[in-house]
């Protein structure tokens, strides 16, 4: 009888390799972690090579010797909060990653991974902590022809203003250009020639709600126009999240559809939002510990500084929250002075800070989002969840596209039969 292999888990697999965040091994540790994770389907062959490469450096500096019940064998077991679904009903990317709220809501709905990249090195710690994938670097040095072919493209990309200076040397020149030359130099030029290159049936897009306003409605024309340009359908609308959290904050989401796999007169609607209110109350821990109060110095500061603006007419101030009600909205300075968000302690004690895991669940994320003990200090940890996405958003729109995306690609597989009939 054959004997059955051990089923070795992820932490096992780094503790033994002794896994460390080194700068210059980043490449080859995504391709690593990238080929664990997709070792039973065709992405993996794009990370072989690379994640040979780091399996043997690891071995060679460490000295590890080859034990025969320790030969990395696939597949392995994820002791990760976020595992990948063992059966996947779809793939994705997930570009602009942060720290993996995109991921999760799409893995919810039995989505498959199949390639990462976020630039920022804190980030990429909290996103392997939780699903145990490093992500790639700067996707403006990755070449579209490494990532995997999928189905559904994730981005959360940052707003830029888009130059005329390449159009205006096409036009010199006498070269005809398109929207998307406009977008060069630009993250969201990264965006499109992916999905030129790879062409997935739908993609979605986040961003500040001023995208919409930017350079007076230019940048979100240019943007439109750019997607539709390269084959997609898009739809748009601002969601606020104080519907799902009590947060106020808006921001805009495109949801493209590929022509090659949708009829053009699908209609696709955002989903509405939950019935309900929420509280800031709900969400705070209890005793907190002293090092979030504000100091006696900064909440004075903070309170002469909003009555200065007050009394010439400006509405810079802190923002100190209604417990019954909802806050302004966590952005990514909040580790700088945290006056965006207060929480009052009553008339005796100044004020304090929102903890990193309240701003976790503030954010949306699940207790079980991993936070502590990955080499994150708190700092990182304001800024990465004031970049992120309110996840449970993120949910509710992923919910709707996949349950449109099934519904309307076997509709027009079945009007293209019937055409051919009527042929």
């Amino acid at each position: 009888m054959k004997k059955k292999n051990k089923q070795i888990t992820y932490s096992e697999i780094k503790k033994r390799l002794e896994i460390a965040f080194e700068k210059g091994s980043e490449k080859k540790l995504a391709s690593f972690t990238h080929f664990l994770q997709n070792h039973s389907n065709g992405a993996s062959q794009r990370y072989k090579e690379p994640a040979s490469e780091y399996l043997i450096d690891q071995i060679d500096k460490f000295y590890i010797a080859e034990e025969p019940d320790f030969q990395y064998l696939l597949p392995i077991h994820w002791d990760v909060p976020f595992p990948p679904p063992e059966k996947p009903k779809f793939t994705f990317i997930d570009l602009f990653a942060g720290i993996g709220g995109f991921r999760i809501a799409f893995q919810g709905t039995g989505g498959k991974c199949v390639f990462s990249s976020e630039w920022d090195s804190n980030a990429q710690r909290t996103y392997e902590a939780n699903f145990g994938e490093f992500p790639f670097g700067d996707i403006t040095q990755i070449c579209e022809d490494q990532i995997p072919g999928h189905e559904i493209l994730l981005a959360g990309f940052p707003c830029q203003p888009f130059s005329i200076a390449g159009v205006s040397k096409k036009n010199s020149l006498g070269r005809k250009h398109g929207f998307a030359d406009e977008t060069q130099g630009t993250l969201f030029y990264d965006i499109v020639r992916i999905l030129k290159a790879r062409r997935p049936k739908a993609f979605l897009l986040e961003n500040v709600k001023n995208l919409k306003s930017h350079d007076n409605g230019r940048t979100f024309k240019i943007i439109s126009e750019a997607l539709k340009e390269i084959g997609y359908i898009i739809f748009d609308q601002i969601i606020d999240a104080r519907h799902y959290v009590p947060q106020h904050r808006e921001r805009i989401f495109i949801a493209g559809f590929n022509r090659e796999y949708f009829n053009n007169s699908i209609v696709f609607k955002f989903p509405e939002p939950p019935k309900g209110e929420t509280r800031v109350c709900d969400i705070l821990v209890k005793n907190p510990d002293p090092r979030y109060t504000l100091t006696d110095h900064l909440w004075s500061y903070l309170q002469n500084y909003a009555k200065k603006h007050k009394e010439i007419g400006n509405g810079f101030g802190f923002g100190l929250a209604n417990l019954n009600g909802i806050t302004r909205t966590l952005s990514a300075r909040y580790y700088k002075d945290g006056s965006e968000i207060l929480i009052p302690q009553g008339k005796t004690k100044n004020p304090r800070r929102l903890t990193p895991e309240e701003c976790r669940a503030l954010m949306g994320y699940p207790d079980n989002f991993k936070i502590r003990n990955t080499g994150v200090s708190d700092t990182q940890l304001y800024r990465q969840f004031g970049n992120s996405v309110v996840m449970p958003v993120v949910a509710a729109v992923a919910k709707k596209m996949i349950a449109f995306i099934n519904k309307n690609t076997e509709a027009k597989k079945q009007s293209e039969e019937s055409d051919l009939v009527d042929a």
